[in-house]
């Protein structure tokens, strides 16, 4: 592709996307193909000629699009976003176009520099303890691998890394916890068997006064507990561990403390709903991802750490083809995760935080929360349907439930309703289980979504039962 190609295309692309932005409601949310359309589409052999730009693109259109589950549409309420917005592609396209490999200070100084004052910015914005500091990881699932091995080394006195793990080190959760914390566990060597299930109380949250008890018995039988992993806002039913309360076990037997914030996080840039924050002060590590709420490109995890050199001792390695004479007065961020190379992540977050503001990352966090509570309050006022667990930020989780089935009955009419309601191709909600009770669950965080679009899944939701 010569330049004057390349130029043609780019805008035709940007003109393409601009559409789909403004038609995206023209698409059903999810995808409506079954298993293997798509690869049976797909020619079996590479092409041993070039092909035309066109020709690609054409297919793109035709053969790849109806694959495609659309996470910007404002219909989409399940799972949690994983948002984008205009700026956040743009500067994407730069990244792109840039190809920087940043693993270095001296391969790109302004992407090292970048990244180290977008997360003061976003500490900031968080209202964090202002000695943390951090980096930006591709998801959370990575951050919480480097709070897992950092807790491990410090476990250990940083003898794991050279010898392996020779006692039993315990890692402390709730049924609730993000499951990408027991592969974290798998990986860094505790072993399933040293993750422990702490119990919760009838918010979902983490019980302190268990996870004492569970800490002290470990103690007594030999076992050495090493880390504990709150979550504010878990994925089944944005449930809040109390950090406050759990901070104070592991001060007390000296215990790493994790937060995960992933989703929730983002809704802390509104001091109105910095409620669930409470404690945070005491955590050793603590993550969020812009790119679910914050209005940023996938993907994009702050991930911040009270000691930077439990970090970089834990993963920093020094073979000399990558010492440069800047290493003692710059931030490798290399050195500050799993990965060697590393993509441009900061300009995205700069283009976005600077072109809305913080006031208006502030609206949208407060419009969404506000329809959550309006779709909550008419499942309250309602005869047939139930809330399964408290309404926090932007997360209701419910169900059917006109008060005269079993159980069995009432879980196969709410899967038949949740098949029914997605195959409208209006709207897109997930479930989850809560207490082994099949639960519904709508999740409101879609940059684009208003009242029209939670209207419409309340209709449809009433219409549906009708004919069940």
């Amino acid at each position: 592709m010569d330049r004057a190609e390349f130029r043609r295309y780019g805008h035709e692309f940007i003109d393409w996307l601009a559409d789909y932005f403004d038609h995206i409601e023209q698409y059903p949310v999810r995808s409506e193909v079954a298993p293997g359309a798509i690869l049976s589409v797909l020619p079996d052999t590479p092409p041993m000629q070039p092909e035309s730009m066109e020709a690609v693109f054409s297919d793109f259109r035709k053969v790849i699009m109806p694959g495609i589950t659309h996470w910007q549409h404002p219909g989409w309420f399940a799972y949690f976003p994983a948002n984008n917005s205009p700026v956040s592609v743009l500067a994407e396209l730069l990244t792109a176009g840039l190809g920087s490999q940043c693993m270095l200070w001296q391969t790109s100084p302004a992407a090292a520099e970048l990244e180290e004052r977008m997360m003061e910015w976003l500490r900031d914005m968080l209202d964090l303890p202002r000695g943390m500091t951090g980096v930006i990881q591709d998801t959370a699932s990575t951050a919480t691998l480097c709070a897992l091995l950092s807790a491990r080394e410090t476990a250990t006195g940083h003898t794991a890394n050279q010898k392996g793990i020779d006692v039993p080190l315990r890692v402390y959760v709730t049924s609730e916890t993000h499951s990408s914390i027991e592969k974290g566990v798998k990986i860094a060597g505790f072993g399933r068997e040293n993750l422990v299930m702490v119990r919760t109380g009838e918010d979902l949250g983490m019980c302190p006064v268990d996870l004492d008890r569970a800490v002290k018995k470990d103690i007594d039988e030999g076992r050495h507990p090493a880390c504990v992993v709150a979550t504010l806002g878990t994925t089944s039913s944005m449930a809040m561990d109390p950090v406050d309360a759990i901070g104070d076990v592991c001060r007390k037997h000296n215990i790493w403390l994790h937060v995960d914030a992933a989703f929730a996080g983002t809704a802390a840039i509104h001091p109105d709903h910095r409620w669930f924050m409470k404690g945070v002060e005491k955590a050793d590590s603590f993550v969020f991802n812009p790119h679910k709420w914050m209005l940023t490109n996938f993907d994009c995890s702050a991930y911040f750490v009270k000691d930077p050199e439990i970090l970089l001792r834990t993963l920093s390695i020094q073979p000399e083809y990558l010492r440069t004479s800047a290493d003692r007065q710059v931030k490798n961020y290399r050195d500050w995760g799993i990965q060697l190379g590393r993509r441009f992540r900061a300009l995205k977050l700069w283009f976005v935080i600077r072109s809305y503001g913080i006031e208006g990352i502030r609206n949208m966090v407060e419009r969404h929360i506000d329809l959550a509570r309006k779709f909550s309050g008419w499942i309250d006022a309602g005869s047939n349907f139930e809330r399964m667990a408290p309404q926090h930020l932007s997360l209701v989780c419910f169900r059917y439930n006109p008060g005269n089935l079993t159980e069995s009955e009432l879980e196969r009419i709410n899967k038949n309703l949740l098949e029914r309601l997605n195959a409208t191709g209006k709207v897109y909600l997930t479930h989850t289980t809560l207490n082994g009770i099949y639960t519904l669950r709508l999740s409101v965080g879609q940059r684009n979504t208003d009242v029209r679009h939670v209207n419409m899944v309340w209709e449809l939701l009433n219409e549906i039962v009708k004919d069940i």
